[in-house]
This record gives C-alpha cells, sequence and structure tokens, in this order.
C-alpha cells in the first residue's frame, strides 16, 4: 500500500545565553539525522531559574537564532510561569505528563499525551504542568527566531488566535477517505495509516504539520519532503533505518528523524501500540507499506 500525504530590568525575561542548539555530534547519515531521545542534552531555558525552570533539548536548529528549530521542553510536576508573552508563535505537542496553556484567568485544561496547541506572538498567556502527573514534556516548533520570553506588559495582536486541542478531539483520516491521497487498495480499519491535518496549506511548496499514526506493526517507508522533513514520535515506539545504514535505531517519544532532500526513511512501528509522529514537512510525503 501506497500514499501521499500533503501536509497541510530587561524587557526581556528569557536570557538565551546558554548555547540551545542542536548538538554537532547526534547520529547522521549523509543527509538524513537521526536523533534518539537518549541523545538529546538538556539545559534550562531560562538560566536564571535553573533547575527549577523548564529543561530545554532541542532536536533541530538554534533556539536563540532566526531559524526553524525544533526543541523538547520538560516541566517539573507542579511548574507555572507567570503571565507573559512570547516574541514569536510557536506550535507545540504534548509528549507525557498533562499540559495547561491559556489565558492567565482561564480554568485549566490538562492536555495529555498527542495533544496540541498553538501561541501566538504576543498572547498573554501562562503554561503550567498538572502537580500528579510525573514529568511533563512538550515538542515545540518555531519558524522564526530567536524564541524569547518577554512581560505581560508588551503583549500585542498579531492577527492570530490560540488552538488547544486535547487528544481525543483529534480529528484522524482515513488514507482511503482523503480524495488527494494514492491508496490503491486501502479502506478503512484500525490496521491502516491515518493522519490528521494540524496547521499549514495541504499543497506543493508548502510548510506545514501533520500528525501521522501507523499501526502496531506496520513496516515501510516515509519519503518526501523535497526541501523538508521533520518526523518526531510523540506516542509508540518505532525504529529508524536511513539509506546505506547497516541497523535501524530505536526511536522512543520524543526522538526524531529528518531530512533536507527527498529521502527514503524505513520506519517500522514496533511493540503492541500505535505510533504517532508529528509531521513538519514543506509539500507531500508517501507512505509505502513493505
Amino acid at each position: 500500500m501506497r500514499f501521499s500525504i500533503l501536509a497541510a530590568a530587561s524587557s526581556v525575561v528569557l536570557a538565551l545565553v546558554s548555547p540551545l542548539a542542536a548538538s554537532e555530534n547526534l547520529a547522521s547519515s549523509g543527509v538524513v539525522e537521526v536523533v534518539p531521545s537518549s541523545a538529546v542534552a538538556f539545559q534550562p531555558l531560562n538560566p536564571a531559574r535553573g533547575d527549577a525552570g523548564p529543561q530545554a533539548g532541542v532536536l533541530w536548529g538554534d533556539i536563540r537564532e532566526d531559524v526553524p528549530t525544533g526543541t523538547i521542553i520538560q516541566f517539573k510536576p507542579g511548574f507555572s510561569s507567570p503571565p507573559h508573552i512570547h516574541n514569536i508563535t510557536y506550535r507545540a505537542v504534548v509528549i507525557s505528563g498533562a499540559v495547561h496553556n491559556d489565558d492567565p484567568t482561564a480554568e485549566p485544561m490538562w492536555m495529555g499525551p498527542g495533544s496540541f496547541w498553538t501561541q501566538p506572538a504576543g498572547a498573554t498567556h501562562i503554561t503550567a504542568a498538572r502537580a500528579d502527573a510525573g514529568l511533563s514534556t512538550a515538542f515545540l516548533e518555531i519558524q522564526e527566531g530567536p524564541y524569547l520570553v518577554q512581560p505581560k506588559e508588551r503583549a500585542f495582536a498579531n492577527g492570530e488566535f490560540p488552538v488547544n486541542v486535547e487528544a481525543g478531539n483529534i480529528v484522524w483520516i482515513e488514507a482511503a477517505d482523503v480524495s488527494w491521497v494514492d491508496a490503491p487498495g486501502a479502506g478503512a480499519g484500525a490496521d491502516e495509516p491515518k493522519m490528521a491535518f494540524l496547521w499549514g496549506e495541504p499543497a506543493e511548496a508548502s510548510k506545514n504539520g501533520t500528525f501521522l499514526k501507523l499501526p502496531s506493526g506496520f513496516e515501510g517507508t516515509i519519503t518526501g519532503g523535497d526541501a523538508w522533513l521533520r518526523a518526531v514520535v510523540i506516542r509508540g515506539n518505532a525504529t529508524h533505518k536511513a539509506p546505506g545504514a547497516t541497523e535501524a535505531t530505536p526511536l522512543d517519544p520524543g526522538s526524531y528523524f529528518g531530512s533536507d532532500s527527498s529521502t527514503v526513511h524505513e520506519v517500522t512501528c514496533t511493540g503492541t501500540d500505535a505510533c504517532i509522529f508529528y509531521m513538519s514537512a514543506i509539500g507531500k510525503y508517501d507512505i509505502s507499506r513493505s
């Protein structure tokens, strides 16, 4: 089976003085980068708060620079930020625990693993982690930087609105139900790959974000992203084998693989649970079952 997915004081509170950039020593194979979660180095997102504040592990890019960046953020149980804004818009996915991100006056809406939210530049909000949910982690993506935290007094409206989608409200679409998906022989069922639109335009040469769900036991390839493809494991356990690699790399939640040219990624969803990936792509990507 094969189908294509078109992915649809200082005024600065946070001083990004530490090297919050992707490590140069992460495993890679040619144009393919494969980063297991065990290789991600964490450090304080806000050096002034140290270990008491969120910890950041950059997967790609540099959170201090004006470049696309993907980062894993860890929150200790019970963490709650003061009201603040960001200078840029970010998008995020909960990986573990439970996270609340909303207006400072809003009642807590705890989002569990697989939930998605967006935070527009300039909008005042707080971010918190539920005290009884253990360590909460989230994947955070920015399209431009640097990523700064600024006081609420500098709030502004940029024309965007926040989005909070709990995992249970994600709308999954089967390959057979999407007219622009090439899926000969695909039918409805729990053992078929599924996807969900999150942001962007489902068009060629347009950057977009989607969820991709592969059923347990899936073996096949993900190909595409002629100029950009990043896949972050959100739920489940998988393996990845890059072109020319002799062995597959185990990937658990918080791991990722990516490429900057059209590349064939061999992927297997191991274990008994489905695998969910956050896919950041330019244009389309193809899924083929072995």
